[in-house]
């Protein structure tokens, strides 16, 4: 059981995400960064679609009401517990009293904060996913006290691991971000889709856990830039009118209406969802569809979270 203290950003309950809806009109939401997701849980014990506490873009202050076992993963952050500093991607033991501070930095956007047991978080729609533009679920208050349930191991032995982190994903301020060819490419001129793969964009100031708008060299559309509209998930690419690119992220819509000139592969979206606003330069590569599962099956098999994909 955690009492929050003080809360900035945007810091709110995930799990892996609300799917069986986007007929509906409802995103799927879930973590922005699904790998920093994933090894929380993990690290802490708990099984794959365990709600935890996204933080994004601020910082979170929690005490513990009972001792527990917390881990926080992601990037661009630093953990404060008691009277020591801990690395992100390690569980600790916290002793009821002690207060937790998850501290913004540099590197990164969005932390993850996973407790031994998990949140006790209500379902909606099978998903305790928020999604504060739908109506679903609420952001975390200060003053909220957040239950947990009984961990699945003595907290002992869920405390003091580790997770390499290094030898799996690397996060980047500059990174080289892989995607597949999109269902459009033949509403984009060859200098456009050349452009989109030759340039350097960084990530405008209006982006969110809906899309990351980029700036950098337009890309020139040849038949237009509207289209009737169109299913689209995380990871797809819309070029507007501007020729300046969105990419789809957490509680992205289920449909568009702008030619999308590729999709974001799922081994990318982690770095990706962690690149800083005017800091990080991004770039892209393209691969075929068969490099992309590929990808994520060894990265999936390597770190021993497939059970949790």
């Amino acid at each position: 059981m955690l009492e929050v203290l003080d809360v900035s950003g945007l810091v709110t309950f995930q799990d892996s995400g609300r799917r069986g809806f986007a007929s509906y009109g409802v995103p799927t939401s879930g973590p922005m960064d699904w790998f920093a997701y994933q090894a929380a849980n993990s690290l802490v014990g708990n099984s794959a679609n365990t709600p935890v506490i996204e933080i994004g873009l601020g910082e979170a202050v929690f005490r513990a009401k009972r001792n527990c076992v917390l881990a926080v993963t992601g990037a661009g952050y630093e953990v404060l517990n008691y009277v020591w500093t801990f690395p992100l991607w390690t569980s600790f033991f916290v002793r009821a009293g002690w207060v937790v501070h998850v501290k913004k930095k540099s590197g990164g956007n969005w932390a993850y904060l996973a407790a031994s047991g998990g949140f006790e978080v209500e379902s909606v729609l099978n998903s305790s996913s928020t999604y504060l533009r739908g109506g679903l679920g609420d952001p975390v208050h200060t003053g909220d006290i957040l239950q947990t349930g009984k961990p699945s191991n003595e907290l002992l032995k869920l405390a003091a691991r580790n997770f390499p982190v290094e030898k799996y994903m690397a996060y980047s301020q500059s990174p080289v971000i892989e995607v597949i060819p999109g269902p459009q490419n033949e509403r984009f001129t060859e200098e456009g889709l050349l452009t989109f793969l030759n340039s350097e964009y960084t990530l405008s100031a209006s982006f969110d856990r809906m899309g990351y708008r980029l700036d950098g060299s337009p890309i020139q559309h040849c038949t237009g830039a509207d289209l009737i509209s169109e299913g689209m998930m995380m990871g797809s690419v819309q070029v507007p009118a501007s020729g300046q690119p969105i990419i789809m992220m957490a509680d992205s819509p289920t449909t568009g209406g702008y030619p999308k000139i590729a999709s974001v592969v799922k081994t990318s979206l982690p770095p990706l969802a962690q690149c800083e606003l005017g800091v990080s330069k991004i770039r892209f590569k393209e691969i075929t569809v068969e490099e992309a599962q590929n990808k994520y099956r060894e990265l999936s098999t390597g770190c021993g979270l497939q059970s949790l994909a």
